[in-house]
């Protein structure tokens, strides 16, 4: 009986020798979801944090000293240009007026006398009836009240400029900001001012470049992989902070040539439509930048690409219906696609969902393929998704 078993247990074993391993062609086919490799021409945008800033801010100060007698504005509405914000006790600039325009008029008259008595005096000194000291004296006469006359008149014009001074308008449509002086005090140079006004429509929105994206900008466009919008034509969209699009669009209207050291940025400035007044002063924002363009640009969605001990790579099918690792270089993000500057050609397949249970050289069965590399129909921040630039 013994030796019965033993014989048994070395035929098993035997037997188990004989199998061979599974090789990989006798494996089933993967099944798997690819993608068509088509390079395109892709409109990339690029995201910062900007903060709104009034187009034309306005100090309302007074102009000559007195009383305010009123306040006319409503504090925190929108003022019209050439409304009147405040007013002031017209009483003692209506009677400097009233003095001026009084002596103007005499002067006048003074002048009139001068000049009839010119009159009289021409002909008689061309008669010999009177001498020429007596024309010198009447012609002097004459000029001094002309001259009289100017400086009459100039004061009556500053009189009438105080006087127009005492009702205080707003020069810009805007905001208005509370009023820094109450009535009935009297105004002078040390609290001469009243508010603000702050133009919103079209608003500033600012925010910062850094020093390494304007270099990368560069390199790039002189490589011939990013082609930038014509006389720097970018269009701008803000969105505000509930994640809701600010539907009015604008462009980049200044960039400061100064580089902020401190922060190792650049100044940019955007004025976009303002008509609803829904943007305020000092708002924080996320700016989208549109217009530069990828040439020819392969993208594939950040799953297909994976990282191994060499760097990043990808699973693509080749002509056998096998599974390959290919090495690419990556470049920035597009939503949720990853650009690949280097590793793939037009016609490749790359496996998009799959490729973990994959080894070189397996099969694959492709069950999901599109047509080419899909995209959204609107470009979205370069850099990854929620990413913002500082």
């Amino acid at each position: 009986m013994r030796s019965f078993l033993v014989t048994l247990a070395a035929c098993a074993l035997l037997a188990g020798c004989g199998k061979q391993e599974a090789t990989p062609e006798s494996r089933p086919p993967t099944d798997v979801s690819v993608i068509h490799i088509v390079p395109r021409d892709t409109p990339v945008s690029y995201e910062y944090v900007g903060q709104t800033q009034s187009s034309r801010q306005v100090q309302i100060v007074a102009r000559v000293e007195g009383f305010l007698q009123k306040r006319v504005y409503t504090e925190g509405r929108l003022v019209k240009a050439g409304q009147v914000m405040f007013q002031q006790d017209p009483k003692p600039f209506q009677a400097s007026f009233n003095a001026a325009q009084g002596a103007f008029a005499e002067q006048q008259a003074r002048l009139q006398t001068a000049r009839d008595d010119l009159a009289r005096v021409k002909p008689l000194v061309a008669r010999n009836a009177l001498s020429k000291k007596d024309l010198d004296d009447a012609t002097g006469r004459e000029q001094a009240a002309a001259a009289a006359v100017d400086v009459a008149r100039a004061n009556l014009d500053q009189a009438r400029l105080n006087l127009g001074y005492t009702t205080i308008v707003t020069p810009v449509t805007g905001l208005s900001s509370y009023a820094r002086v109450q009535e009935g005090a009297y105004l002078n140079a040390a609290n001469s001012l009243l508010t603000y006004v702050e133009q919103v429509d079209p608003m500033w929105v600012n925010f910062n470049v850094s020093e390494n994206d304007i270099l990368g900008f560069r390199a790039d466009a002189a490589a011939g992989r990013l082609r930038l919008p014509q006389n720097d034509q970018y269009q701008v969209e803000i969105v505000l902070a509930n994640g809701s699009v600010y539907p009015e669009k604008g462009r980049i209207t200044f960039a400061n040539a100064d580089f902020n050291q401190k922060t190792g940025t650049f100044l940019i400035r955007a004025t976009l439509p303002n008509p609803a007044g829904e943007l305020r002063p000092g708002q924080f924002v996320r700016v989208l930048i549109f217009g530069p363009v990828r040439p020819n640009a392969i993208l594939v969605p950040q799953q297909a690409v994976l990282q191994g001990a060499r760097g990043h790579f990808v699973v693509i099918v080749d002509k056998e219906s096998k599974a390959e690792m290919r090495g690419v270089e990556v470049g920035p993000w597009q939503g949720d696609q990853w650009f690949i500057t280097a590793g793939l050609e037009a016609g490749d397949t790359v496996v998009v969902d799959g490729m973990v249970r994959l080894s070189p050289g397996a099969p694959v069965k492709i069950v999901d393929a599109a047509a080419k590399t899909p995209a959204a129909e609107k470009s979205t921040p370069a850099g990854g998704a929620g990413q913002t630039k500082q």
